[in-house]
């Protein structure tokens, strides 16, 4: 064979071999991904920057609010202040709601096992129940026993229920006082939380538009602080409705026992206004014996 013809024969070959990893070749290129580098900021001048150096490097919850936007950070830091004033109420509310049912339950079972109103109030001012709203209820009975004690029995039982009506509203306002603010949190912290989001998304929006980026790398940093901030106002709210539906349930029945207390303070005024009743009745009916015996003489 030729030496010319040799060479076109290995020509031939190398073509077709050439030809058959032509395709192969190709679609290893187009299947195989771009090196991870974030798009250039600086209008295309061809230097991209490593994505460690654009995310920011701590995603942990106080990294994503030292680096939120500063609404986003007051919005943050007021959810803060209100959970800490939840439960800041949960404890001193519920000291105080505690020990005055437990006062409220020994005077009244003092109340049940007293023979007179005088005794029982005597039994109640002697002990730890004296500060209590039922020592207070037998407090008005005794009061109004002295000022109306020639006045007529049944205008006595009218007042002293008139009395001790107040006593209860009273105290049960005086229980409520402060369970007004955790229904607000309970109610508003979700839709502050949810401004926090609303805000912190916008920026991050914005900070796509600026990068020219829309990879999900690059934005979702930003998402999560927004994020966080309904996080922190569900956090605040949830504890806040919980805490306020036991303490209207608690008070409810302090009402209630404050109610049997008052039931039992009006049964005994009723006895001892009947004892009064019976003791004069013996001197009215010798009287008019007497008189006509001084008339006879």
């Amino acid at each position: 064979m030729a030496i010319g013809d040799r060479h076109s024969a290995f020509g031939a070959l190398f073509s077709a071999k050439a030809r058959a990893w032509r395709v192969p070749l190709g679609l290893i290129t187009v299947l195989t991904p771009a090196p991870a580098f974030a798009q250039e900021a600086d209008g295309g001048t061809g230097l991209a920057a490593p994505l460690s150096a654009i995310l920011p490097h701590d995603l942990s919850p106080w990294g994503m609010f030292i680096q939120a936007d500063i609404v986003v950070k007051c919005v943050m830091i007021g959810l803060a202040f209100a959970s800490l004033v939840t439960w800041t109420v949960w404890l001193a509310k519920g000291i105080e709601l505690l020990a005055a049912r437990r006062r409220a339950q020994a005077a009244t079972r003092m109340l049940e096992r007293a023979e007179s109103l005088e005794a029982a109030r005597q039994a109640v001012e002697s002990g730890w129940t004296r500060r209590g709203a039922v020592a207070d209820l037998m407090q008005a009975a005794a009061r109004e026993q002295r000022r109306s004690g020639d006045l007529s029995a049944d205008g006595v039982k009218e007042r002293l229920s008139i009395a001790l009506a107040r006593i209860e509203a009273r105290a049960g306002r005086s229980m409520t006082r402060g369970t007004g603010l955790l229904a607000t949190i309970g109610a508003t912290a979700p839709f502050v939380g949810l401004f926090g989001t609303v805000w912190g998304i916008m920026n991050s929006f914005i900070g796509i538009s600026q990068s020219h980026t829309t990879n999900l790398a690059v934005v979702a940093p930003g998402i999560a602080e927004a994020l966080l901030a309904t996080a922190i106002g569900l956090m605040a709210a949830i504890p806040a409705v919980i805490i306020y539906n036991v303490f209207a349930r608690t008070i409810a029945g302090y009402r209630a026992l404050l109610s049997d207390a008052s039931g039992e303070v009006l049964q005994h005024v009723s006895r001892d206004l009947d004892r009064q009743e019976q003791a004069a009745a013996p001197a009215a009916v010798r009287s008019p014996a007497i008189a006509r015996t001084h008339g006879a003489g």
